[in-house]
């Protein structure tokens, strides 16, 4: 079983930047897709962007291409997501996942998740 967990999450001013970690425990592989998810209040859990094992592949969601950016270093078997321009409406627990085998957007196609950490922007 592959357990996550993220760190980075805060507080910060519309504008402003967080960068947010996932690094996974015990028994895991590098080679795993990588995907952030978010969830606000009331709203369904949405797909934010994805990396594949390699880094080579991303993708993002369309509201946040441009202002947040995928990577993984695999040597410390760590993913992180830079979310700068930061807006109220990216205030969200962030979730990271991870799937050995698929590559998409798909939450539902993810086994492996974290706990999540809030990220609050405040307008």
């Amino acid at each position: 079983q592959v357990q996550l967990v993220e760190s980075g999450g805060g507080l910060v001013q519309a504008g402003g930047s967080l960068r947010l970690s996932c690094a996974p425990s015990g028994r895991t592989s590098s080679t795993y897709t990588m995907g952030w998810f978010r969830q606000a209040p009331g709203k369904e859990r949405e797909f934010v962007a994805v990396i594949g094992w390699s880094g080579r592949s991303v993708q993002y969601a369309d509201s946040v291409k441009g202002r947040f950016t995928i990577s993984r270093d695999n040597a410390k078997n760590t993913v992180y997501l830079q979310m700068n321009s930061l807006k109220p409406e990216d205030t969200a627990v962030y979730y990271c996942a991870a799937d050995q085998y698929y590559t998409g957007i798909d939450s539902r196609r993810y086994p492996h998740w974290g706990q999540g950490t809030q990220v609050t922007v405040s307008s």
